[in-house]
């Protein structure tokens, strides 16, 4: 039994299936002597369409970015060139009969131990874009992996050291019912990711990756952030009861997807999905979400094979909005940086603290012309249909998509991007292009934009607070840091201050207010939100039947009442268990979704 952090509740029992970086399954099977030309064919033809990618890349970039930011996929592209490099690929394919997946883990291996004697920056530079490279290769390697069947038989529990987003996408639509990493916290990739998809998840587990082998039976408890290797009889038995309770209660809480939220003396809520794209969309409508609070178009360049230009853009974004509830949706802009890069806008120079360094908004404002590209296609998406005699480029009425941005610390910045919006439409007029008038909103997750919070109101239409961020800046504390993630706590006493005092003043001000960062669907954090008179909640479409279910248990006295005790306890440890026991009191039917 191992101990992490609970980051996605429930109970599942599954068969591990262990991940590296570059896809490599550990204690893979030698390549018998005359499999060998055939594996080093598979490489020759990633390492062709590779080549094709990066030139495809370079002039994209080249159009919609600058020169100097299409140039790291020339050096990626003479990486793939390198007689070096791929000389010892080639050689251990051939002499020691590995698999070229492996053999791509073992550059890997062999250029981090070059890494770790040497503090040489260019040598730092060269290995991040060898990674970069690397994870390309396997991307089309693992394609015929995707493909096997028999990696994944019956229920999966993915571990890995951590999951990228490249990764999740490989991992497609695989039976995965569990997540375990070793890296990680509540507000990670996968812990994202796991409780988008409504599966239980464990991050932060130090060392499983030394103590599970693919193959291995994995029992993992969301809940309590508990994970067992190979459990006795005994002990899968208990767990198997624990794990048909939480998928038979997952189960009845989905039939509440058509009734209103509300709590139980009958004030109404809204209760929006964050999602990255239009399956998710879809699953937003399917479990009675009322709209998209949050959709995160990072992932579009994360997980593109090129640059999306804004037609490619336009088509997405609309086709995220036909599939959305009440084809309503929040659409933020580019929040790349931190952990979350691309090649051609997140390398730059080597910062020593990327999450409060050159990022979203900052980095758009550098790319103006890449911005623009952004801000039109969001613009043309929210155009409404065209009336009998309205002209085709009119900006129209008002529609229910509404433009986001990331990042904001002062007011300066809401004027500059105002000025984006005004430029971008005085474009689209140019071109003759139809586009919508959008509501004009800011992600509240920098400290000092809560502090001024009052000030800043009369610049923007709505609020919507990213309280993944803005929990670790308060803290100080890197999310994705083992050693500090700890401090990470969104019931944290200071948070719940800074939140009481944000959600007042916009209700004060009659300004919209929504919650889109992931404590909205977790039950604990619920009920102070409500209490502080937050009625908008943006979170992972899986939780929105969990919630509904809770607000209907929940009266907005009982919350204001549970808020008072909280803002009086001194620790948030103390604050978890006050909630925990008094939630199990109002509503003891959901003990198997909430974390403990």
């Amino acid at each position: 039994m191992r101990k992490g952090i609970a980051v996605s509740p429930g109970v599942t029992i599954g068969t591990a299936y262990c991940i590296h970086e570059v896809f490599v399954e550990p204690g893979g099977e030698v390549l018998q002597p005359h499999q060998a030309a055939g594996e080093l064919a598979r490489f020759e033809n990633a390492r062709k369409r590779s080549v094709e990618d990066l030139r495809l890349l370079q002039s994209k970039v080249q159009q919609q970015v600058s020169n100097e930011a299409a140039a790291i996929f020339a050096v990626h592209e003479s990486i793939l060139h390198d007689p070096n490099l791929v000389g010892k690929v080639r050689g251990w394919i051939q002499d020691e009969r590995l698999s070229a997946q492996a053999a791509l883990a073992k550059l890997m291996d062999y250029f981090k131990e070059l890494l770790d004697r040497s503090e040489d920056p260019y040598l730092q530079e060269r290995f991040a874009d060898i990674r970069d490279v690397v994870i390309r290769l396997t991307s089309y390697l693992s394609e015929a992996l995707q493909k096997d069947s028999k990696v994944f038989v019956g229920p999966t529990i993915v571990v890995a050291d951590e999951l990228l987003p490249s990764q999740v996408v490989m991992l497609g639509d695989k039976p995965v019912h569990g997540i375990v990493t070793q890296a990680g916290s509540q507000t990670s990739h996968a812990a994202i990711i796991a409780r988008s998809r409504g599966i239980p998840a464990v991050c932060g587990v130090t060392g499983i990756m030394r103590h599970t082998q693919t193959g291995d039976t994995l029992v993992v408890d969301g809940r309590e952030g508990l994970v067992i290797v190979n459990p006795d009889p005994e002990v899968l038995a208990a767990y198997r009861k624990l794990e048909r309770e939480f998928f038979n209660l997952r189960d009845q809480l989905a039939h509440n997807r058509d009734k209103p939220a509300q709590t139980r003396d009958g004030v109404s809520l809204e209760l929006l999905a964050n999602v990255n794209g239009v399956d998710d969309a879809k699953a937003a409508a399917a479990m009675g979400a009322s709209g998209i609070g949050l959709f995160r178009t990072e992932y579009l360049y994360l997980t593109h094979a090129s640059v999306p230009g804004e037609e490619e853009q336009l088509a997405i974004y609309r086709d995220v909005i036909a599939a959305s509830p009440n084809h309503t949706a929040t659409i933020r802009t580019l929040d790349i940086g931190g952990d979350k890069t691309v090649p051609f806008l997140g390398r730059g120079d080597r910062e020593a603290n990327p999450f409060m360094g050159w990022r979203s908004i900052r980095l758009s404002f550098e790319h103006p012309n890449f911005f623009l590209t952004q801000i039109r296609a969001i613009l043309r998406a929210a155009a409404p249909e065209p009336r009998a005699g309205q002209a085709s480029n009119s900006g129209g009425v008002a529609t229910p998509v509404q433009i986001m941005f990331p990042m904001v610390t002062n007011i300066e910045e809401l004027r500059r991007l105002r000025a984006f919006v005004r430029r971008a439409e005085q474009q689209l007029r140019k071109d003759n292009k139809r586009y919508g008038k959008v509501a004009f909103g800011m992600m509240l997750e920098v400290p000092a934009a809560a502090v001024m919070i009052d000030h800043m109101l009369g610049s923007v239409d709505f609020v919507s607070i990213g309280s993944n961020d803005l929990v670790q800046y308060l803290m100080a504390a890197d999310r994705d840091n083992p050693k500090v993630s700890h401090l990470c706590q969104p019931l944290s006493p200071a948070v719940i201050r800074v939140l009481t005092r944000v959600v007042a003043a916009c209700n004060a001000a009659n300004t919209p207010v929504t919650l889109c960062g992931e404590m909205a669907g977790q039950p604990q954090a619920f009920v102070l939100l409500l209490g502080m008179g937050l009625r908008r909640f943006s979170m992972s479409s899986a939780f929105v039947p969990t919630i509904k279910e809770l607000a209907a248990h929940v009266t907005i006295s009982q919350a204001e009442m549970l808020l008072e005790q909280a803002q009086h306890q001194k620790t948030e440890r103390k604050i978890h268990k006050m909630l925990t026991a008094e939630l199990l009191r109002i509503a003891p039917n959901l003990e198997p979704v909430l974390i403990q």
